[in-house]
């Protein structure tokens, strides 16, 4: 499903900003945006966390070709 693939990217995308984060102490998204508290940036941490919450729906699905 393409819905899944976007989703999921988007949430690896957060994943990377996070060992920024982590690392360096340095947020991409907040650097690009001009600070974590742009709307800009808020949009993007909401789609990026929207993202998460769809793919917790990823672990509860039956694989098609199970049996």
């Amino acid at each position: 499903m393409v819905v899944d693939k976007i989703a999921l990217s988007l949430v690896i995308i957060g994943a990377l900003n996070w060992l920024l984060v982590g690392l360096f102490q340095y947020d991409l998204v907040a650097g690009i945006c001009g600070g974590a508290a742009t709307v800009a940036a808020r949009i993007i941490y909401a789609v990026v966390g929207i993202a998460g919450l769809w793919c917790i729906s990823l672990l509860f699905r039956k694989c098609k070709n199970a049996q």
